[in-house]
C-alpha cells in the first residue's frame, strides 16, 4: 500500500501564493509518477500538472505561468509552488501516485485551497 500526505492549503486572497506538500511512503516503486489534481465543488476532479521520475511535466493550460511542479526523489515528495492565484483555482487539491506496469492509483486525502478577498 501507498500513503500520501499533504500540507499547505489554505486560504489566500487573490494574487497570493500557496506551496502544497505531498509526502509518498510504502510499497513505493522505483519508477511512478506523482501529480496534482483539484475538484470544485460540483465539478469533476481534473488533473493540475503532474510529473513522472524522470521530470517530464504536464501542466493544464490554465495554470501555465503560474504553478510549478516539482519533486524530491531522495524524500518520495512532490510540491506544487500555486503564485498569481486566482478565485477559480479554489478547489480541493489532490496529491496522486501512480505506479506500475498495469497502473495503480493512489490518492492523498486532499487539501483545500480557497482563493478570496
Amino acid at each position: 500500500q501507498v500513503q500520501l500526505v499533504e500540507s499547505g492549503g489554505g486560504l489566500v486572497q487573490p494574487g497570493g501564493s500557496l506551496r502544497l506538500s505531498c509526502a509518498a511512503s510504502g510499497s513505493i516503486f522505483s519508477f511512478y509518477t506523482m501529480g496534482w489534481y483539484r475538484q470544485a465543488p460540483g465539478q469533476q476532479r481534473d488533473l493540475v500538472a503532474r510529473i513522472t521520475k524522470g521530470g517530464r511535466i504536464n501542466y493544464v493550460d490554465s495554470v501555465k505561468g503560474r504553478f510549478t511542479i516539482s519533486r524530491d526523489n531522495a524524500k518520495n515528495t512532490v510540491y506544487l509552488q500555486m503564485n498569481s492565484l486566482k478565485p477559480e483555482d479554489t478547489a480541493v487539491y489532490y496529491c496522486n501516485l501512480e505506479q506500475g506496469v498495469v497502473p495503480k492509483t493512489y490518492w492523498g486525502q486532499g487539501t483545500q485551497v480557497t482563493v478570496s478577498s
